[in-house]
């Protein structure tokens, strides 16, 4: 049975760890991690979460982009399952964008991303997946992947100034929109 699993947060010392490789995807507790995290960032209304931020230090995340408040303009997509995740290659260009964190509560920051990056990665039935991924779900396998070796978005922000609180991002999204 799936079961919503509770978020860790910043200080909590999982966020830091470097994730270990994922051995067998067949085994279930990994299958009902993967059926966990999904509904675990549905309910959230994430746009991805990566297992450390539910304390399972495991290479493994989901991506899930949708259009939703904190992201109104998120493409559409079915939630992946992402193990053992690579990035192959990427584009020389970077472009800063908002990134928020469940694990992050209440703040966004202004983070460099490659615009395009080349993956790899295997899906929760074991197959190896390759894709070009770009502009906003680039953003997010970047942020999650991130996670796996114990990074937050924090850590990627150039400066201070580059940081916002939650409800004011959403009164500057709120007047952008209207």
């Amino acid at each position: 049975m799936t079961e919503l699993l509770p978020i860790i947060q910043l200080g909590n010392p999982i966020l830091r760890q470097k994730a270990k490789l994922i051995d067998n995807i067949e085994d279930e507790n990994i299958q009902k991690l993967i059926d966990d995290l999904v509904a675990t960032v549905s309910k959230s209304n994430g746009v991805g979460i990566a297992a450390p931020q539910v304390a399972e230090s495991y290479r493994l995340f989901i991506v899930a982009s949708h259009p939703n408040a904190r992201y109104p303009n998120a493409p559409e997509m079915e939630p992946t399952a992402m193990i053992n995740p690579r990035i192959i290659a990427h584009s020389s260009e970077v472009v800063k964008g908002w990134e928020g964190c469940l694990s992050v509560p209440g703040i966004r920051g202004l983070v460099p991303r490659y615009e395009s990056i080349e993956i790899q990665y295997r899906d929760s039935h074991g197959k190896l997946q390759k894709q070009q991924l770009t502009d906003f779900v680039a953003r997010i396998f970047q942020h999650e992947y991130d996670h796996l070796d114990g990074m937050v978005f924090l850590d990627r922000v150039e400066s201070t100034l580059d940081l916002i609180t939650e409800q004011e991002y959403q009164q500057q999204i709120s007047k952008k929109n209207a």
